[in-house]
């Protein structure tokens, strides 16, 4: 039985897939299996799977009918025998000593869950290299630092968990903010985390990814996970309803600028014209707000004037994204 599972999502990434496995199967921790699981993709990546599982006996391939990163984690979760799971994106990769500090960390402090820094990369351009921090928290502290999201984040990719976690917690599938609709239930199941930011997890960003700033209606997921979440932690834990509310304000933003960048619908329009009264509402609320930047409170004052302001702030800030990412 291996100490770890490695579960890898595969859709479409062909172009990518290679760099990821290898990045797993060239880690320092030897004693892991690594499931992939093909959702159904059109490409070569299945075949490439299929590849990879008869060059290395750590390797084991699901293919299924395609149903989304949930459904295909979920799949990985059912099959996986190690005592501790890990979840790796096919389009990252990682750096080859990542599970191993991930394990000595777990081990060293007897936790539940433990997490690692994101290395953005961006085609072109050298890398940020930030500050190490190393924190042993509770349940609290962990989900304040999360949803903090500067030392730690929702994403699934970066963490090493303790097998039993995921006894009665599985994704959402059909639901694109899968990560965030999980993230109290991961961290109700622990007692300690240990949270070390070294940079381990090579976050890779795609050239095309802008496209993904068009709204749809599945991005009002996003609201509604994060609302969720805030009527859990109303509920439950009161130290975190500040950064709770903060998390909810911050999903009717995201939303809100991808509306002001793409063409709307009736409904979407009625969508919109809520979404603004939300935020309306909770103008006091983001200016005296410390997890807000500067700008996003101006961004505020704007939509308070008039969304034809915002909007105006909204393509300037999405055409210098545009230009840092070329």
């Amino acid at each position: 039985m291996p100490e770890i599972s490695i579960i890898v999502p595969v859709y479409n990434v062909e172009k990518y897939l290679d760099k990821c496995v290898q990045s797993i199967l060239n880690q320092t921790f030897k004693d892991f299996e690594l499931i992939l699981v093909d959702d159904g993709s059109p490409d070569n990546s299945g075949v490439m799977c299929d590849q990879y599982a008869e060059q290395d006996a750590r390797v084991s391939v699901i293919h299924q009918e395609n149903g989304g990163l949930s459904a295909a984690r979920n799949a990985g979760i059912e099959k996986a025998k190690g005592r501790y799971l890990g979840f790796v994106d096919s389009d990252d990769y990682i750096a080859e000593d990542m599970y191993e500090l991930l394990y000595t960390n777990l081990k060293r402090e007897d936790a539940d869950l433990a997490t690692v820094g994101f290395l953005d990369i961006y085609a072109g351009k050298e890398p940020v290299i930030k500050e190490k921090k190393y924190i042993v928290t509770d349940m609290i502290g962990a989900a304040k630092i999360t949803f903090e999201g500067k030392l730690s984040t929702i994403s699934a990719t970066n963490k090493l968990y303790k097998k039993e976690i995921f006894d009665y917690v599985r994704y959402p599938v059909g639901m694109i903010t899968e990560d965030a609709a999980v993230i109290l239930d991961v961290l109700e199941q622990t007692k300690k985390v240990v949270i070390d930011t070294s940079q381990k997890y090579c976050y890779y960003h795609r050239e095309n990814s802008i496209s993904s700033n068009h709204f749809t209606r599945k991005d009002l997921d996003m609201i509604k996970a994060w609302e969720d979440n805030e009527a859990r932690v109303l509920e439950k834990y009161p130290d975190l309803v500040c950064i709770a509310h903060t998390r909810v304000c911050w999903a009717y933003f995201t939303v809100l600028d991808k509306m002001m960048n793409s063409p709307l619908t009736t409904e979407d329009q009625k969508t919109q014209k809520e979404i603004i009264k939300f935020l309306c509402k909770n103008f006091t609320f983001v200016l005296k707000n410390q997890y807000f930047t500067k700008s996003r409170k101006l961004a505020m004052i704007a939509l308070r004037i008039h969304p034809y302001f915002y909007k105006l702030l909204s393509r300037l800030e999405n055409r210098m994204i545009r230009k840092i990412n070329k």
